[in-house]
């Protein structure tokens, strides 16, 4: 069995598209994934699984709507791909406040353009750097406030979701405790 993080985009934000993680658990617990747990409300699963990581998200993807009523689109790590994530964290200075420091999780490469665009938007004290389809965002004057944050969509125009170093590592400790 092949432990996994499942991570959500854009549910229970704001008010809209809500989800009740024991509802989540249920329905993938019925779907044959074992060690289903949830971290906070924002769409952060861990589970394990005999299935590749891409037939994981297949099925996770077909049954989510029909329970909901609405489609998520997921990003899925195994626990060696997060593990390795952590190590390479480029901003060892960020773990004395994790919120300053985001994994910025991406289905596929941005474009080197895109990064260069992406660049041109940090504030003064901001930085990030990209390794194995993760952006490491450091926003020590804060995330909601970083021009930087609020373009990454726009800019670099691959599937992503974005989860701070504190959330990062509760992840792995939940990992390690299935």
């Amino acid at each position: 069995m092949t432990k996994y993080i499942v991570l959500f985009r854009g549910i229970n934000v704001g008010g809209n598209k809500i989800v009740k993680m024991e509802t989540l658990r249920t329905i993938l617990a019925v779907a044959g994934f074992g060690d289903v747990r949830t971290y906070v409300q924002s769409g952060n699963v861990i589970l394990t699984s005999d299935q590749t990581a891409r037939r994981v998200a297949e099925t996770i993807t077909e049954i989510f709507p029909r329970t909901f009523g609405f489609s998520s689109r997921v990003t899925i790590r195994s626990e060696d791909e997060w593990n390795c994530m952590i190590n390479k964290n480029a901003y060892p200075q960020a773990l004395d406040n994790p919120k300053n420091l985001h994994a910025v999780i991406m289905d596929d490469d941005p474009t080197d353009a895109a990064l260069v665009e992406l660049a041109s938007k940090a504030g003064d004290t901001e930085e990030f750097t990209v390794r194995n389809r993760v952006l490491y965002l450091y926003t020590p004057d804060g995330f909601g406030t970083s021009k930087m944050a609020e373009a990454l969509d726009k800019v670099l125009k691959v599937p992503l979701t974005a989860r701070n170093w504190r959330t990062v590592l509760t992840l792995q400790n939940m990992l390690a405790a299935v």
